[in-house]
């Protein structure tokens, strides 16, 4: 079977160190392994669309900043395939299909999709749109015949309910849909990466993003703001790693090598977790180290983003060039698909023939 990976985000904004952590990282590294024969990339504006129909402009204006980021991280066009969502007709159709695999009351106990409801105060009047994302988002995995789904941990309801609708699908009308494989960050901290506020929940709606793209002296504003332990009133009290969102970002980003060049005093991540736990260091050390470990991560990013969008022509045309090869595989997947719910009247010989004899009879 070929290894097939497929990954997006949504275009509502640039991206932040949260979708860096939690699967755009990732993404480079598979992709730079080799070992998947296709990989796609997809800019989900269709589904951005479903709680900003009000804002098409907000979308639309947000799809060069998503591809920009993607560049930046390192995502290679000649490696994966960059595409938008709303430019493969096929991924709608798909979606009207599985819509009667699913019933209602399963949507409804969708965990993820019972947040994404209440965050955005849907409870008296859902979108159709989004309530059915989850089927969108089957249709966007099972086109590409994807066998690996790189999210974060908040997606893993999601993927689960594609699951479902895969066995659903093979089991009525036979095997045609594979059936993918969750991967998740394999750094806990990495799963769902807290905002600067301590919340559990990065969100730009929220304001306590990083942005990949931001600069220095931002960075360092939100650095030194982040909520850290409130019972570590004093350098010499005790201090707590569970919830104290500095550690948090210290476990998700901090490599060896920065102890050598921003801390030389300790020699990696548990001393300096075991000094705070014991007391004598302060909240402001800690914050001035992870700002130098962010520093050193994201301006690498910032640059090449800058250069990326020197030439913004032809950033839209890579995006169109994917988006004609993402089309192709999504109309042969279609195609089975409809071959196989016995749909595809003008292409069954057998059909046609038979009938033929029936009536000539």
């Amino acid at each position: 079977m070929r290894k097939v990976m497929l990954t997006g985000d949504r275009p509502t904004g640039r991206l932040h160190v949260g979708h860096y952590v939690g699967s755009l990282r990732r993404r480079v590294e598979l992709q730079n392994t080799g070992e998947f024969d296709d990989i796609f990339i997809m800019i989900a504006d269709a589904q951005a669309l479903t709680d900003n129909a009000d804002n098409p402009e907000k979308v639309r204006s947000n799809i060069i900043e998503v591809a920009l980021d993607y560049l930046a991280c390192g995502l290679d066009p000649e490696k994966s395939t960059l595409f938008i969502q709303s430019q493969i007709p096929q991924l709608c159709e798909l979606s009207f299909y599985y819509m009667n695999l699913v019933t209602v009351s399963r949507l409804q106990r969708n965990p993820t999709v019972k947040t994404e409801i209440k965050m955005r105060n849907f409870e008296t009047s859902i979108p159709v749109g989004f309530f059915t994302y989850p089927i969108s988002q089957a249709a966007d995995i099972t086109a590409f015949k994807a066998t690996t789904v790189p999210v974060g941990e908040d997606q893993m309801p999601m993927i689960e309910q594609t699951k479902e609708i895969v066995h659903k699908f093979n089991s009525v009308y036979g095997d045609t849909l594979i059936d993918p494989k969750i991967l998740l960050p394999e750094n806990q901290a990495c799963l769902r990466l807290p905002g600067i506020d301590g919340k559990a929940k990065m969100s730009k709606s929220l304001g306590n993003c990083i942005y990949l793209s931001e600069e220095p002296e931002e960075i360092k504003k939100k650095v030194f703001s982040m909520f850290t332990d409130p019972t570590h009133i004093r350098v010499e009290d005790p201090g707590k790693l569970e919830g104290n969102t500095v550690f948090t970002y210290l476990d998700a980003f901090c490599r060896p090598e920065y102890f050598a060049e921003f801390l030389p005093e300790y020699s990696d991540l548990d001393e300096l977790k075991a000094h705070y736990q014991r007391g004598g260091l302060g909240d402001m050390k800690v914050k001035r180290f992870l700002n130098n470990v962010l520093q050193a991560e994201l301006e690498p990013i910032r640059n090449r983003r800058k250069e990326f969008s020197k030439d913004i022509p032809a950033v839209y045309e890579m995006l169109k060039k994917g988006s004609e090869k993402a089309e192709a595989v999504a109309a042969q997947t279609l195609a089975e698909v409809k071959a196989a719910m016995k749909i595809n009247y003008f292409d069954d010989t057998e059909l046609i023939k038979a009938q033929s004899e029936q009536f000539a009879e």
